[in-house]
Order: structure tokens, then sequence, then C-alpha cells
């Protein structure tokens, strides 16, 4: 007897746990369980299914993004026509690929979903849309990964809906054309920059989703709570958005980890002091930091005078690789100002000391007018070394 579908969505929970244990335990040999990760785990992609808006009224935040789309989907309906290519471009954790099933609901047309990675070779994409039909919706998360030969593929087919295929090798190799029914494909990445010209500029809109706000994620707390079926008042909903790093998908796991809290050591209700008390466990401070964070501006300002320092020595002060240093933790870093990347190496600004509790020492980088330093992301005279030089530090990232 075959299982049920009850016992196989048992079974798949039970990988997926076994999956993130195997990772924890890896330690340096394996992808650390981090709860400020931007990416979502396979357990979580499958949860936040449940969590998506269906529809554009639903979806919280990005007004202005939301108000293209209306008026290009009611346009396209008023045509009988599929609505036209699109790439959302942004962070993860942001909602492209909610939009991007939001786009087929709104059209009524069927969703399909791939990724880039997954596309290895021109047949694979070949096959995808040669069973699209009319008015459907191809969904490619990751699109900046395809593979040249897949792209190329995809050229004919987004503006002529027409598809090349080559029968046979050498001499004898012919071309065949297949005509494609009408489709919309949606692309999502996280590199608009690793994308070709060629292919962004058959995309009909280009869209990047915006950091939310805090009052937009109390709107995501409270609503992800009325589908958990959690207890959370104003007070605790802010408080968790607050330290959400302005990502639906962080106010969401923050809010799970709150929860279970609430749930073990109160009575399940999130106030504002379960809310703190439950995110000061899991070391999720007022702004967002957690460990790591915190460690990396310790070591820059505790151990080496708040710079300037190379990346490798900071990254081994912390015990991370420095691509994990310089991929993962610093991008908040700077967008918090608390750090600089110069040509000499990493700094810490003012507000690192501050948010430590730590004095700069005078010759660190500070406001104008401040004791031997320049504001957070201005020029600093001098160049990378003494008497000046080529290449001010400067913010950026």
């Amino acid at each position: 007897m075959s299982p049920s579908a009850t016992e196989r969505a048992q079974e798949a929970q039970g990988a997926g746990r076994d999956q993130r244990a195997g990772s924890g335990r890896a330690g340096a040999e394996g992808p650390d369980v981090r709860l400020l990760a931007p990416s979502a785990d396979p357990v979580e992609l499958a949860e936040e299914v449940t969590l998506r808006p269906r529809r554009l009224a639903e979806f919280i935040g990005q007004a202005e993004l939301k108000e293209h789309l209306s008026i290009m989907l009611e346009a396209a309906r008023r045509r009988s026509e599929p609505v036209d290519h699109m790439l959302f471009a942004g962070p993860p954790g942001l909602g492209k690929t909610s939009l991007a099933g939001i786009v087929a609901n709104e059209m009524g047309a069927s969703f399909r979903v791939t990724s880039g990675p997954a596309l290895v070779r021109a047949g694979d994409l070949a096959a995808l849309l040669t069973n699209l039909g009319e008015g459907d919706v191809l969904f490619v998360d990751e699109i900046h990964r395809l593979a040249r030969p897949v792209e190329e593929i995809l050229y004919p087919a987004m503006e002529d809906f027409q598809l090349d295929i080559v029968l046979g090798k050498g001499p004898a190799a012919r071309s065949l054309r297949l005509d494609l029914p009408p489709f919309t494909l949606v692309g999502a990445t996280t590199r608009t920059g690793l994308i070709t010209g060629p292919l962004r500029d058959r995309f009909g809109f280009v869209a990047r989703l915006d950091y939310y706000r805090p009052e937009e994620l109390e709107l995501v707390v409270r609503r992800t709570a009325g589908l958990f079926g959690a207890l959370v008042d104003r007070e605790g909903g802010a408080e968790i958005a607050r330290r959400s790093r302005g990502t639906p998908r962080l106010a969401n796991r923050l809010l799970k980890r709150v929860r279970d809290y609430a749930e073990v050591r109160g009575d399940g209700t999130v106030d504002l002091k379960v809310a703190r008390d439950g995110l000061e466990l899991f070391q999720v401070d007022a702004l967002g930091l957690d460990k790591v964070d915190r460690a990396v501006l310790d070591a820059l300002c505790s151990r080496f005078g708040g710079g300037p320092v190379g990346l490798s020595t900071l990254a081994v002060a912390v015990g991370e690789a420095p691509e994990t240093v310089e991929d993962v933790y610093e991008p908040f870093l700077l967008q918090l100002g608390m750090l600089m990347r110069t040509p000499r190496g990493r700094v810490a600004t003012p507000l690192a000391w501050e948010h430590l509790g730590l004095t700069p020492p005078p010759t660190s980088v500070g406001p104008p007018g401040a004791a031997g330093g320049t504001a957070a992301g201005a020029s600093l005279p001098g160049g990378p070394g003494p008497g000046g030089g080529e290449g001010s530090p400067t913010l950026w990232g």
C-alpha cells in the first residue's frame, strides 16, 4: 500500500530536520544554520508557500512597484494577452518569488517554477518551454546563473515566441524552428550585474525591490501571526519588525522563534517584554545584529583599534572564511554605517564603537569636526599611506 500524503509530508519534514542538524554538526565542513541568514532552507521554503500572498492587494510594502504592476496587469487583462516579461531584482527575502506567483494568479494563468542552476543543458529549458500553455507564467529564480547555451535559447523564445532546435551533428545538422504559445517569463536575481545585456534588454519591465520600513514589517508580522494562530500584540510585533533588517523573511523567522519562546517560557502571548527577552535569548540585538556581526565589530575595535584591518586578518580573528565575512556579514554592517571598506582594509566608524559601548581613539574615523576624522562614507585625505596617494577610502558595497 502506498504511503498517504500526510506520511510523505512527515517524511519530507524529517529529512529537512536531519539536513539542518547535519549542517550544524558539520562545523567548518558545511554551512552553519544562521538565524539571520537571508536565504531560506528547504523546510522554510515549504513553509513560505502557505504564507505567500495570493493577490496584489494582499502584498505588503513596495507601494510604487505594486502600482506599476497593477497597471500592467489590468492592461494585459483588457487586451486578453499575456503580460510582458518581468525581471525582479533585489536582496533575498524581499518577495520576488511571491510577486511572480501573484502575477500568475492575477492573470489566471498556470505558474511554472524553476531556477537558473537547475537548467544545465539547452534541452532542459526547451522541454519547459514546449510544455507551456498560452498565457502561462514561467518563473526562473536566480536567472543570472543560467548557462550561456541555455540563455541563448531564451532570446528567440522571449522576443518571437519561437524555439530553435538543432537536429543532428556536423554537416548533416539542420535547424528546426518551433512556434511557442505566448507566455510570460518572470526572472528573479540577487545579482543584477551578472545578467548579460542581451538578456536584460529583452525584459519589458525591470524592477528592484527595496528593503521594508519597520511599520511595513510590523504588518507582515501581524499577518503571519494570524496565519500561525499566534497571539502577538502591537508592541511585540513592532519590536520583532525593528530587528528584522528590513526583510520579511527574517521577520517571519524571528516571529517563529519568539512564538516558541512565548509558548515555553510564557503564556503564549508575544508582548514587548516577551519579544525582547526571546530575541535576546537568540542573540539578536536591538539593531538586528547577531553574534557573529558583533564579533566582527568587537574584533575590529577591541583587537585592532578600529582598523584599518585586512579582510583575511579580520576573518581569521572571528573564525570565518574571508568570503563569508565579505558576502554575509559585511553588507548589513555597511548599510548601518558601522563599517567602511577602504583600500588599506576595514575601518570601524564611531557608530560601531558606540554600539559596543567603547570609546573610540582620537585617530578613528569620525564625523566632520571630530578629532582626526571625517564622516563615515566621505573621502579621507591622505590616501592609502602617509603623505597621500590614490584611492581615498570611501563607503561602498
